[in-house]
């Protein structure tokens, strides 16, 4: 099979077009990659999820059975369109103004695209040093599966240098980022006539109540602040995204749903808010609704988590990194990555990919040409790096 060859437009471009929102399959992207990779004689794994509709690929270029290797980390899955107003075919590239459009376009496929675009010029040095690339599934609804991935491959490896996840951050290098929990709760009450409200238990009533418990907790957070002084905002964050609940106004609620989230900082106990809020949920809450219906009840369910990334200041992996980047300086960040759970396995890591988290998720997505030029250059710089010398 003669060896494919794509410039990193050309390879965007195949990218995008594979509609990988988080609710479909990305198998078609994945066996794109997988041929490609093939036919310069690399092989893939392929570790799938349950159902066989999803796959996470790792594949390394150079020997793999030698440690200090450079992973390259990307989530191959898109946040939907539904809704929005596009100029164009989110999942066709159009390029205008200096800038290319389509969804995945800065988060996260031009990372992507130009380390699989840069594979030829890999093998052209003979590298040295092991390049790994490790793409999931996932990543926007919890970073599922990059999970499988770490324990089924990355453990055990022989331990690379650094893992470099391609997350936008404007081609700057990223050492911190919060953590995420994202929870469900679920308020039952009891169904009356609106006149009768002493004999009804008001869902609605009683999650407003617990909304506003979140909403304490969260100026608590913010008054704490941020003492590295890194973060924007600075400081561990709440938010309530959706409320469901109530069928007429003449009746008093019997349920109502709500889902929130947290972002905390890396330093920040994980666990204090989610237990905190159970706790007046149960003891606050909850025994005056039963004390009119017993049969009332608060279920709160976890939907999501991901840990944060706590610096390593110093750490030879980031030193790299920032040379390949021709960086400084380290910054932090607010937005969640897959980086966190590389860093629980003992590996260093750090955020560095073309492109501004300001674009991601929106209508007419997009990223500059710009940050595409300096991510080829920083993988040229990396060709150079793990190349013979």
């Amino acid at each position: 099979m003669p060896a494919k060859r794509f410039t990193t437009r050309e390879m965007i471009a195949k990218l995008i077009s594979f509609d990988t929102t988080s609710r479909n399959s990305n198998l078609a992207l994945i066996a794109f990659v997988e041929d490609y990779l093939s036919s310069h004689g690399i092989a893939s794994r392929l570790i799938a999820n349950e159902d066989d509709t999803k796959a996470n690929l790792f594949a390394t270029l150079g020997p793999a059975d030698k440690a200090g290797g450079i992973v390259l980390s990307g989530h191959t899955d898109v946040v939907p369109v539904d809704g929005q107003d596009w100029s164009s075919d989110p999942f066709t590239v159009v390029e205008r103004d200096g800038k290319l459009f389509g969804r995945g376009t800065s988060d996260m496929k031009s990372f992507i695209g130009a380390a699989l675009a840069a594979v030829p010029d890999f093998l052209a040095r003979g590298p040295e040093i092991p390049i790994h690339f490790a793409l999931s599934y996932d990543e926007e609804v919890g970073c599922l599966g990059v999970r499988p991935m770490i324990d089924a491959v990355i453990r055990t490896l022989p331990k690379p240098q650094v893992v470099i996840v391609g997350e936008p951050s404007d081609m700057k290098v990223v050492n911190a980022h919060k953590g995420i929990r994202s929870y469900k709760t679920t308020v039952t009450g009891l169904e009356f006539h609106s006149s009768q409200t002493h004999q009804g238990v008001s869902a609605i009533q009683y999650a407003a109540e617990l909304i506003g418990h979140l909403m304490t907790l969260g100026q608590e957070m913010r008054a704490r602040g941020d003492a590295s002084g890194r973060f924007s905002p600075p400081f561990t964050t709440i938010s309530v995204g959706i409320v469901k609940g109530g069928t007429a106004v003449n009746i008093i609620p019997k349920a109502c749903s709500f889902q929130w989230e947290y972002r905390s900082l890396p330093d920040a106990d994980p666990e204090e808010i989610i237990t905190r809020f159970n706790a007046f949920a149960e003891t606050e809450v909850l025994p005056r609704m039963k004390a009119v219906f017993d049969g009332a009840k608060i279920e709160t369910v976890a939907r999501a988590a991901s840990p944060g990334l706590a610096p390593m200041d110093g750490d030879p992996g980031e030193t790299l990194v920032m040379k390949l980047a021709q960086c400084n300086s380290a910054e932090a960040v607010s937005y969640n990555t897959e980086a966190g759970l590389f860093q629980l396995a003992d590996i260093p890591t750090v955020v560095c990919g073309p492109g501004s988290i300001d674009q991601a998720h929106k209508p007419d997505e997009f990223i500059a040409l710009s940050q595409i030029a300096e991510c080829e250059l920083f993988m040229a710089r990396l060709a150079e790096h793990v190349g013979r010398r």
